[in-house]
């Protein structure tokens, strides 16, 4: 376990705090947006990279499409930045150019120092003050990520969220996978538990439909490589099938590598997951040790309420009132 200076933003300090298992996985974990920022797991040809990363603050402040941060308040789409809620409008900030809310806007929580807490071997834990009106969202809200890896390479993540007045929040972790360092996930064989998926317009505002995967491009719900002859590019919501165990999680994901054999499967309590495969991405930063993140270079699994739920009264309710708490729980158990 260590923890150093990062970088700084106006004189505040942002933290790198690396965790690890008996078992030879580590993560490294910065203050900044709560990003993890590497990860390696053991694989069958030894210990193996896992996710996309930058190596300055600076090219993660001008550069990173969200790697590994966690955003809030509320992560993905709201459409035109707009809901209403107990009969109150609320307008939220928008990214200069953009009709819809994304991640929260452009100051949301994947671009904010979190303060550091408690930290040890193997976990870490970060807290957000976000004040009433912040980004336009409504009431003074207090979220907490707790990270830990989980011998012998499991990274559990724990978010948690208190408000003093009724808001909505869903927040999700943003990491872009590669499970063999290949130039692109093509290949990577995706499994995803779910039966339907939620379809989405041109702007990737759902159309409010919930929609059966069976005959579609959408359906994973047996293991099949990202590559589809169909040429569909995915960044989709999909309705988590969910078998919870005891303390609530179920398994919505798995991901594989035909190349070294590694697997990643996800388990969460929350009732959606974003699958996303980074099409479009072509990072001009050097990514970790000296990668060009072009194309497919990785692919996020992001277990969220659904997008857009605040405007759909059908989808899942992500209304967080001051007597309750917002508590999700996910595991990226690698094997």
């Amino acid at each position: 376990m260590s923890a150093h200076v990062f970088g700084q933003i106006d004189e505040a300090p942002v933290f790198e705090v690396t965790i690890a298992s008996s078992a030879g996985a580590s993560a490294k974990i910065l203050t900044w947006g709560a990003v993890v920022r590497d990860l390696v797991v053991p694989a069958s040809n030894g210990l193996q990279q896992v996710v996309l990363g930058l190596n300055t603050l600076d090219d993660y402040l001008a550069y990173s499409p969200s790697f590994g941060a966690v955003p809030g308040r509320f992560a993905n789409r709201i459409a035109n930045g707009r809901f209403v809620l107990d009969g109150v409008a609320y307008q939220l900030e928008r990214k200069p150019g953009q009709k819809h809310t994304l991640h929260g806007g452009p100051h949301g929580f994947g671009h904010r120092i979190w303060k550091l807490g408690a930290y040890d071997g193997s976990s870490v834990e970060l807290t957000l003050e976000s004040p009433d009106g912040d980004s336009g969202f409504p009431g003074a809200l207090t979220a907490t990520c707790v990270y830990r890896l989980v011998e012998p390479a499991t990274l559990r993540v724990e978010l948690s969220a208190v408000s003093d007045r009724p808001t909505v929040v869903n927040l999700t972790q943003h990491s872009y996978f590669n499970l063999d360092g290949s130039p692109d996930i093509l290949d990577h064989e995706v499994a995803l538990f779910a039966d339907f998926y939620t379809p989405a317009d041109a702007e990737l505002i759902p159309t409010g439909e919930i929609r059966a995967v069976a005959g579609t491009p959408y359906d994973f719900r047996s293991p099949r490589p990202v590559r589809n002859p169909s040429g569909t590019p995915y960044d989709t919501n999909f309705v988590a099938a969910l078998q919870p165990d005891a303390e609530g999680l179920a398994q919505i994901a798995a991901v594989r590598s035909p190349r070294n054999g590694l697997t990643m499967s996800l388990f969460s309590t929350e009732p959606g997951v974003q699958f996303y495969d980074a099409a479009p991405l072509n990072c001009p930063a050097p990514g970790l040790n000296g990668q060009h993140y072009g194309a497919h270079a990785g692919l996020a699994l992001e277990p969220q309420a659904f997008p857009d739920s605040p405007n759909r009264r059908h989808f899942t309710d992500c209304v967080l009132r001051p007597d309750d708490e917002y508590l999700h729980v996910s595991e990226f158990r690698f094997a």
